[in-house]
């Protein structure tokens, strides 16, 4: 997998980000734009014309961002609109590019326990890259995402890291802070707190949930365009969730799109359940490898029923600020990535 450091202003990081992913970032485009006109009869031009509402909040809001979006833009080739086009898509239309997963928070006396499979569609795993950002006044990050996406799935030196649940619920606000945008904003804080706090000051553009920790602490934060509501550790310190609503949200209403969702929260639950509190890294990176109600099981397969497989694993430890990267469904490794500060 492509490993890109970054370091110095957000132009200059994304400049270095474009330049070096700049194949996966052209091949990302077609793949979202093809996806576009299979599923929504829409030409990538007028994917452009719903992505530049965000393009010109981001400028206003959240000028950092914006800059780092051209720098990816000049050093890919591309012009700004198909980068943001990228980091919005969620936005653009909602709950066409649900990718699905399941997520893991879980602390221990002696870690901090923060894993997930992401399953998305096989053809789109050739773009995934790992970014190193380094930048003054803030705890550099490491993460694994889709080339030409500012903030996804990883976790700073500060020992913070974040994961990522889709979830279908209708309407987009535009003024409001794309998802893709929290992440990062999250990767950026010193502590999981100060990262929920950030988000919620914002509000959320769509559907999803954020699971954010630290060695410490741990908050699963769901939001739709309208709402939010704050998931804590059940009494043996875990966070499980999937791709529904677990919280209520006056005024929303979950389509709960994956219906395999329901049947991974609760295979994930008894088996966590299963472990000791001494569980370490192959009993937990095990918990992602369960087969239950294939091929819409944790470890996922595509097919056209699931219409999404596993691309990756993560495992993280926020105590030892550590994790390891399994490329490919678990039980199929392509690659191991280990990860430290």
């Amino acid at each position: 997998m492509l490993f890109v450091e970054c370091e110095g202003t957000p132009y200059q990081i994304g400049y270095q980000h474009g330049q070096a992913a700049k194949l996966q970032i052209n091949r990302s485009i077609e793949f979202y734009a093809c996806l576009f006109l299979k599923n929504c009869k829409q030409r990538w031009p007028q994917v452009l014309e719903h992505a530049l509402a965000f393009e010109q909040r981001a400028k206003e809001q959240w000028p950092m961002f914006h800059q780092e979006m051209q720098g990816i833009a000049d050093g890919s080739g591309r012009d700004v609109l198909d980068i943001v086009a990228l980091n919005v898509r969620t936005e653009i239309n909602f709950g066409l590019f649900s990718d699905g997963c399941t997520a893991l928070s879980w602390h221990t006396s002696d870690h901090a326990w923060l894993a997930q499979n992401w399953d998305w569609m096989t053809e789109q795993k050739q773009n995934l890259i790992i970014t190193k950002i380094a930048q003054p006044n803030k705890p550099t990050i490491i993460q694994v995402t889709e080339a030409g996406i500012l903030g996804k799935i990883g976790f700073n030196s500060s020992g913070v890291g974040t994961l990522f649940n889709a979830i279908k619920v209708y309407g987009v606000n535009s003024t409001r802070m794309p998802a893709h945008f929290g992440l990062r904003m999250a990767l950026e804080s010193k502590s999981a707190d100060e990262a929920v706090r950030a988000l919620q000051s914002f509000g959320m553009a769509s559907s999803a949930h954020i699971l954010i920790a630290d060695a410490t602490t741990a908050v699963g934060l769901e939001f739709t365009k309208s709402t939010f509501a704050r998931l804590s550790p059940d009494s043996t310190g875990k966070i499980i969730h999937t791709n529904h609503l677990l919280l209520e949200h006056p005024g929303e209403t979950d389509t709960v799109w994956l219906k395999d969702s329901l049947t991974r929260l609760q295979t994930m639950t008894e088996n966590a359940k299963a472990l000791g509190d001494g569980a370490g890294w192959e009993q937990v990176g095990q918990l992602f490898e369960d087969e239950q109600n294939a091929p819409g099981s944790i470890c996922r397969t595509e097919t056209k029923e699931t219409g999404s497989g596993t691309l990756f694993n993560i495992v993280m430890d926020l105590k030892s600020k550590k994790a390891a990267v399994r490329i490919g469904r678990p039980i199929e490794v392509e690659e191991t990535i280990n990860l430290e500060f």
